[in-house]
């Protein structure tokens, strides 16, 4: 049984661990694949999900390595943990026929390169979207800070060099895949890359399985209040990206076509969405805020009449795939969303799944809601559109190409 390593500095206590990294691997294992899974992870999220992870382990029989996340200082913190990863990445190697590195973004990738050169592992460069970027155009990293901006720099000549050393690489867009492909710098373009996007697993985001999901008191009251009413929802993380007042102006156009329209957020972030809302005088009794568990979500997304996201449109969000598309199309809700992020437009366009707002002002705002009030969107069209592009099978298949493509050279010696 082929045995490989999948390096992840982001923790699978966390929901993109829980949903973008132990499906995939959960369905490789059951291909033939033998897998270490080096993780860091979080103080409080471990205590509370280390026993639910440890289990879907276990059940899938992946050796789960987790490690603690170091936060401060800054940076030395980051050197720290690289350390560590790469102490047990090496106990691991030495100690087992490893033949893959699987690296999920540029921290783990550095690891990728070390043990591609001394041991010959194959290395995959999961590179999860322009992460250097990323850090600035989110504000993270501050360029005019010399300290900063040597950190980007270090990365981005890393980026090349990922791309020119990787056995196989994976972007999460086609649009991300163009613009590394148009580059001059890769001495070895065109790389061999693979595109697969931030799948969802069908299974639980199926609506034919909502009547079966138990249904919390919590659920019921929300929609009790909403009875009646034209809900648009928004489900997960503000964060940095997610442009909430944006979304804001466009639920405030929304209401002066429909005045019985709420605005249902599932997230954690309730103080600052009031706070959002109450600055552009909406009134808190139109804003409706919950969070639930992550097996509930289906279920409030079902609550939708149409669902949003704005996603600032910059660079790095060209190679960005947002793991809600997936989700919420998968249970056939039209969605308005932006312009300018990796494949999301489109996919909206290609499958009639909702509308797409290419400014962020009032007449593009009218335009979507004309649209959104009075089309008969075809909820098996959307679903479709969802079990062809974002299908976990579908990508599970994918990254068992890659991974067969890179075992073959090793068996044939």
């Amino acid at each position: 049984m082929p045995k490989a390593i999948f390096l992840s500095y982001d923790g699978m206590t966390d929901p993109l661990g829980q949903s973008q990294v132990l499906p995939y691997l959960t369905e490789l294992t059951k291909k033939g694949m033998d897998f270490h899974l080096i993780s860091f992870e979080k103080e409080e999220k471990f205590a509370f999900h280390q026993n639910t992870i440890q289990g879907i382990c276990d059940r899938a029989k992946i050796q789960w390595h987790p490690l603690s996340y170091t936060k401060k200082p800054p940076l030395l913190s980051t050197i720290y943990d690289v350390w560590r990863m790469y102490r047990l990445t090496k106990e691991i190697v030495q100690s087992e026929d490893i033949a893959i590195l699987h690296c999920r973004s540029y921290i783990s990738a550095l690891i990728g390169l070390i043990f591609q050169k001394k041991y010959q592992t194959k290395f995959i460069f999961d590179m999860r979207g322009f992460w250097a970027d990323e850090r600035v155009e989110g504000g993270i990293w501050n360029l005019n800070s010399p300290i900063f901006k040597t950190v980007y720099n270090y990365f981005k000549q890393k980026e090349i060099q990922y791309f020119n050393s990787a056995d196989h690489t994976i972007s999460l867009t086609h649009k991300g895949k163009a613009e590394i492909l148009s580059w001059k710098s890769i001495e070895k373009n065109p790389i061999p890359i693979q595109v697969i996007p931030c799948c969802v697993d069908l299974d639980k985001f199926n609506l034919r399985n909502i009547p079966n999901i138990a249904k919390s008191e919590n659920f019921n009251q929300v929609k009790t209040s909403i009875d009646g009413k034209f809900v648009l929802g928004y489900v997960g993380f503000i964060g940095t990206w997610y442009m909430l007042d944006e979304m804001l102006d466009f639920f405030v156009e929304l209401k002066k076509k429909r005045a019985d329209a709420v605005f249902l957020f599932i997230t954690q972030e309730k103080e600052n969405v009031f706070a959002a809302a109450n600055k552009k005088h909406i009134p808190l009794s139109d804003i409706i805020i919950t969070s639930c568990l992550h097996q509930e979500v289906p279920l409030f997304i079902s609550l939708f009449q149409a669902s949003i996201f704005f996603i600032r449109p910059t660079f790095s969000k060209t190679a960005s795939s947002p793991t809600k598309q997936g989700e919420i199309m998968s249970l056939g809700v039209p969605i308005v969303c932006n312009a300018g992020v990796g494949d999301t437009d489109f996919v909206i366009e290609k499958y009639h799944a909702g509308e797409i707002v290419d400014d962020f002002n009032a007449i593009a705002y009218q335009k979507a809601i004309e649209n959104i009030l009075n089309t008969q969107y075809n909820s098996t069209q959307i679903i479709h559109g969802a079990e062809e592009f974002y299908s976990l099978k579908n990508g599970a298949e994918r990254y068992w190409e890659v991974y067969q493509g890179l075992l073959k050279p090793i068996e044939a010696l």
